[in-house]
């Protein structure tokens, strides 16, 4: 029996066991009711997405080919419209995920209005972004469902094989899948961590990012100016979100540790060292220091601290921090993601300055030696110039091929001249191109990337296609701006926005009306509906 009959079968069962006030419910309106909504509670949704997240972890262990992808989104919508597109040209939602940017929440979402990435947005706004989203994502399953409803009931008006609607209904693929939602540093201490991952996960969150900068001087991963903390501050932020997990019963909960310590110098605090070889003295032993020879040499207000045996003063700036010696970024970054791992973190995230396949696959190599299984979320970040940088790789490419490169600018004397539009049917542009559409299944299969995301990707769309449609509907086009490059290409690429209406969930509403109201109902659609132009 069908999943769908089986439903229809119990509510009729419970309908039946109920007193004469319950005759007016139809057991099979009830069923598809009960359908369209499958996840309950943002648990439920945690539950079913961390399954899911935790098996294409292990198909990627068994086969590097077999990455994940997601884009960011800043509001319920996009993330419906990325599904519902990913759904529609794939045919299937395997391996893709929403991630949820913090960067977006403080530039889109916060009461304050926009902010820069520096988590001064309100925290609460995270958990309701995740919130906001599943609606929408429940929205899209009610509105696919119910167009298969009304299929299903014309084809028994007219006396049709139903078989192949029923296995559709029976075999409908959700459009809920995995949040990686950014937590950024905790938004405070490791309590703060705790009681706001707890919110994300009740609304929805599988998988949580967290980074190892310091939360009140918190950076945007692609500024300068970043401060991270000492690994046992860090450590104990993660060991929050597990039992944040384990307290709401998401045993599959997914943590990703994100270092950046590849772009900070600067740290707030010195670490005290229990015994010889910790992490608190392996961190400190990235300090830029100065040997004391002679006490003199200190100063009221200033320290010392013995390292290797001999007493140092470590490098302070005026504003009390402490910074890093030069060239020990990488095996920063390699501690930072070892001790992760080994803490329990399950993915990790090195946020780089340039998308370099090979130097990603360094520093995943040696995390490798002491951890064989690591794997990266890596951003593909729109903070990156994906043209200059990859047309850079390729000039070196072909000067190592001994091409000649003279036709080209030397990025050398000017590093924006190989942006130039005239260069884009070139040699050398199609390999750049050729490396940026690789790039992916590169990094999947050379450098451990399990998942690629793009943070900020729908801050741009909107930003790019809003200012060509107000350039041509208020310049010459008028509404032709809007007619040809909106409505034609929705209506041409079978988008259903084109049916605001349906999309928003008119249809949906009149479905309801009528269980609720039978011939009563007034309904919004009908002959008059002007949505039947499409």
């Amino acid at each position: 029996m069908s999943n769908y009959q089986s439903q229809i079968d119990r509510f009729t069962t419970l309908c039946a066991t109920k007193t004469h006030n319950w005759q007016s419910i139809n057991p099979e309106y009830a069923s598809r009711m009960h359908l369209q909504n499958r996840f309950k509670t943002g648990l439920d949704i945690a539950k079913y997405t961390a399954k899911i997240m935790r098996e294409d972890m292990a198909r990627y262990d068994a086969d590097p080919t077999q990455y994940t992808q997601s884009l960011g989104c800043w509001h319920g919508f996009t993330a419906q419209q990325m599904m519902m597109a990913i759904k529609r040209h794939q045919k299937t939602t395997k391996g893709a995920y929403v991630y949820l940017s913090g960067w977006m929440v403080a530039a889109l979402r916060s009461e304050f209005g926009p902010l820069p990435d520096q988590s001064m947005h309100e925290k609460t706004a995270v958990p309701k972004l995740i919130e906001e989203i599943y609606t929408f994502l429940k929205q899209a399953d009610a509105r696919e469902l119910d167009h298969l409803y009304k299929a299903l009931d014309t084809a028994k008006l007219k006396g049709q094989d139903t078989t192949q609607l029923q296995l559709e209904i029976d075999n409908f693929e959700t459009h809920i899948v995995p949040i990686i939602a950014d937590i950024d540093a905790g938004f405070g201490n490791e309590e703060a961590t705790y009681l706001l991952a707890k919110q994300m996960i009740e609304a929805g969150a599988c998988a949580i990012q967290i980074e190892n900068q310091v939360s009140d001087a918190k950076q945007c991963g692609h500024q300068a100016g970043k401060v991270t903390v000492p690994h046992e501050d860090f450590l104990a932020k993660i060991n929050a979100v597990r039992y944040a997990f384990l307290e709401l019963g998401i045993e599959d909960g997914i943590i990703v540790a994100r270092t950046d310590s590849l772009g900070a110098s600067l740290t707030q605090k010195i670490p005290v060292s229990k015994q010889p070889g910790d992490i608190a003295s392996q961190y400190t032993a990235f300090l830029d220091t100065q040997p004391i020879v002679d006490l003199d040499q200190l100063t009221d207000g200033e320290m010392a601290i013995k390292l290797e045996g001999k007493l140092q003063k470590p490098v302070r700036l005026d504003n009390g921090l402490y910074q890093f010696k030069e060239g020990t970024e990488k095996d920063r970054v390699v501690l930072d993601c070892v001790t992760s791992l080994q803490a329990g973190a399950d993915l990790l995230w090195i946020e780089t300055e340039k998308p370099n396949v090979d130097q990603i696959a360094e520093l995943v190599n040696r995390i490798r030696e002491q951890v064989p299984n690591a794997k990266l979320v890596y951003n593909n970040s729109p903070s990156f110039n994906w043209t200059l940088k990859f047309r850079e790789q390729a000039y070196e490419t072909l000067k190592a091929q001994g091409k000649d490169i003279s036709v080209y600018p030397d990025p050398t004397l000017d590093p924006k001249a190989l942006m130039a539009p005239e260069l884009d049917t070139t040699e050398l542009a199609q390999i750049a191109d050729e490396k940026v559409k690789s790039f992916q299944l590169d990094g999947a299969t050379q450098a451990g990337i399990f998942h690629h995301l793009i943070t900020l990707p729908t801050y741009h769309t909107v930003a790019l296609s809003t200012d060509i449609l107000a350039e041509g509907y208020f310049g010459e086009l008028g509404m032709l701006a809007y007619v040809r490059d909106v409505q034609r290409q929705e209506i041409r690429r079978e988008q259903a926005s084109v049916k605001h209406q349906d999309l928003a969930g008119s249809n949906i509403g009149d479905t309801h009306k009528e269980y609720f109201s039978g011939d009563n109902a007034l309904k919004a659609g009908g002959e008059a509906n002007t949505m039947n132009q499409f």
